[in-house]
């Protein structure tokens, strides 16, 4: 018999995240309802043409993507950064269960993708059901209030950090275009100097690394490996205290600062500029073809059963324990909020589709199909849940 671990209280670096997450969702959710409302009205067209208008040698949707977006990535190095030193991943033990847990959800449902899309021009959307949505899938949790466990909070937030990772890796090493050595030299020698900034010369202020970062930046665009990538990076050159909840931490000052800008205003900008999704009859016929059908599964049935089988296998092997106020219902409601997609989804939709028009158009509305499935499926099943065990 598996013996659970007790779950200790939430920082408060963690309650501050879990909060800002919550507000996100929220906001996620209303941008997106006007941005479709937008993309199918007779201001639709002028709308996208906007997008699409350049500023410089990149489309204002590139500099919200490739730009605006390297700074919501700084903010996940940020959190995941601090998850690692003094979170739920700096202890093996705890951290195992939602690492594994995580990877389940990442192969499952691009493995289901892939069967349906092996060969066709479509396979290379099997990255797009990886990735759980952290915004949405803790906005479901915070309509539920204090019945949802904390070590459950605890447990998806981790779960989707790792997703988050995952699923940064995948764009890093398979939708990059053409690769340029020189600048890809360029950014890694960037890197190691900001690094040594930090570990050799201990230097503390922001400035000189957020100015690294700019630089990093430029030649992670120019090298052909995705720009965003830059903003993870740079997040693990910031000094950061192993003294939890340290707020004079460099890295710790910068995440906080950046919870609000992320919150109201890259990530809605990104929902405004992405989801503007325009609905036909066309589009509701592409909803049966392989590639939405591979995103709808992978995210509604992949995730919750990857989530839940590679926990199960890790728990009934030894590996890992259950905290002591979660049972198995909590983490298949868990796996469900998994299938939320949504921002990182999209984003990766782009990569994948660069330049198909109809394939990104259907992927992003069956994307948000199965993420409001998942989203809706998951807070009944964790409410019901709720009510019968109060």
């Amino acid at each position: 018999m598996t013996n659970k671990l007790l779950s200790k209280p939430l920082s408060k670096s963690f309650t501050a995240f879990f909060n800002s997450e919550k507000a996100s969702g929220l906001v996620l959710i209303v941008c997106t309802v006007v941005s479709m409302l937008l993309a199918n009205s007779p201001a639709g067209p002028a709308y996208l043409k906007v997008l699409h208008s350049h500023l410089g040698s990149l489309s204002i949707e590139h500099w919200i993507n490739d730009g605006l977006m390297a700074i919501f990535f700084l903010h996940i190095g940020l959190e995941l950064e601090r998850e690692l030193y003094n979170g739920e991943l700096s202890n093996l033990k705890q951290a195992l269960l939602p690492v594994l847990a995580a990877g389940g959800g990442i192969c499952l449902p691009s493995l289901i993708h892939f069967a349906l899309n092996a060969g066709t021009a479509t396979q290379a959307g099997m990255g797009i059901p990886m990735a759980t949505d952290i915004a949405f899938a803790i906005g479901v949790l915070a309509l539920l209030g204090s019945r949802v466990p904390a070590s459950l909070k605890v447990f998806l937030t981790a779960l989707a950090v790792i997703d988050d990772l995952g699923a940064i890796i995948i764009i890093a090493v398979f939708y990059t275009a053409q690769l340029s050595i020189a600048y890809l030299a360029g950014a890694i020698s960037m890197f190691c100097l900001l690094l040594a900034l930090n570990r050799f010369f201990r230097v503390t202020s922001i400035v000189p690394y957020l100015v690294g970062g700019v630089v990093l930046w430029f030649l992670m665009l120019k090298s052909g490996v995705h720009a965003t990538i830059a903003g993870v990076l740079l997040a693990f050159t910031i000094p950061f205290s192993a003294k939890e909840d340290d707020e004079k931490s460099p890295s710790h000052r910068l995440e906080h600062w950046l919870n609000r800008p992320v919150t109201f205003l890259i990530l809605p900008i990104f929902a405004l500029a992405n989801t503007g999704i325009t609905i036909n009859a066309d589009s509701i016929q592409y909803l049966a073809s392989a590639n939405s059908v591979g995103v709808i599964l992978g995210l509604v049935v992949g995730k919750p059963l990857g989530i839940t089988l590679v926990s199960f296998l890790a728990v009934v092997s030894g590996l890992c324990a259950l905290p002591l106020d979660l049972n198995w219902r909590h983490i298949i409601g868990a796996g469900l909020l998994g299938g939320i997609g949504f921002t990182m989804s999209v984003f990766i939709t782009n990569l994948a589709f660069v330049g198909n028009v109809e394939a990104i158009n259907t992927s992003k509305l069956a994307i948000v199909l199965a993420s409001l499935t998942a989203g809706v499926v998951g807070c009944l099943w964790l409410r019901l849940f709720s009510k019968a065990n109060p």
